[in-house]
């Protein structure tokens, strides 16, 4: 089995320290999205070994802190950029081109401050809010969640720019990602949850990807990175939601 690919996608997706010369090459790169979703798992696993050590020092509440902190630091904050580039650019009433000139910037602007803070309490108020017999079902399912939905949109929608990320810019419609992608949610929310739960988390996903993936298309006529990363950023809530529902109905 050719693993320079999932290599390479470790590489582009978090600061693990993966030496260069286990990536292959372009064609590895870019091939390196089909990975995606193992690498989430492996965030997941991660974080939720982290969160016992947490759990286990501090009361919850400070756990929690220091779970976001080591969600964000594993991707060196990535996504978050991705999130507040994307939050400038898509309400900022400006046209496309425009639009996508200041996912450029490097500076983040009011609503991209904005959106950081939301999306950082959003997890902090539900990572609280999960039953702990719960918790590290969730926590393994939020970055995997996250990384499944990427190579997804790059399959499905065109890149809005004229160039970028050769993974990214040389996308095709791909059964296959979404296949792999929509495979590995599944099998491993059905998993740990139970069929209902882990169904609900893979449906809600599916279904706000499409939407997120609509509206991006809308705006600048496809996705950048940029908006790959406000979606795993956003989508990474869906698990916890999906879990503090059922419970608070009664359901689990």
């Amino acid at each position: 089995m050719n693993l320079k690919p999932l290599f390479s996608a470790l590489r582009f997706l978090t600061v693990l320290p993966i030496p260069e010369s286990w990536c292959g090459d372009g064609d590895d790169f870019d091939n390196s999205p089909n990975w995606y979703p193992a690498v989430g798992l492996l965030i997941g696993l991660l974080l939720a070994t982290l969160d016992l050590l947490f759990c286990w020092l501090f009361p919850i509440s400070i756990a929690n802190i220091l779970l976001l902190l080591a969600l964000v630091a594993i991707s060196g904050a990535l996504h978050l950029d991705g999130l507040a580039d994307s939050a400038d650019a898509f309400f900022s009433s400006r046209p496309r081109e425009r639009m996508l000139e200041i996912m450029k910037d490097s500076c983040a602007g009011p609503m991209g401050v904005t959106a950081i803070v939301f999306i950082l309490l959003a997890k902090f108020a539900v990572l609280l809010a999960i039953p702990t017999n719960w918790r590290w079902q969730v926590i393994v399912l939020m970055p995997l969640a996250g990384r499944c939905t990427l190579p997804v949109i790059s399959s499905w929608l065109p890149y809005a720019r004229a160039t970028g990320t050769a993974a990214f810019t040389n996308n095709k419609p791909s059964n296959k990602r979404l296949f792999i992608a929509s495979s590995v949610l599944t099998g491993a929310a059905v998993f740990i949850t139970g069929i209902m739960a882990g169904l609900l988390i893979t449906v809600t996903t599916g279904i706000m990807v499409w939407v997120l993936g609509r509206y991006s298309n809308r705006k600048i006529g496809g996705f950048t990175g940029d908006t790959l990363g406000a979606t795993c950023e956003l989508i990474e809530l869906l698990p916890p939601l999906c879990i503090i529902f059922l419970a608070h109905q009664g359901l689990i």
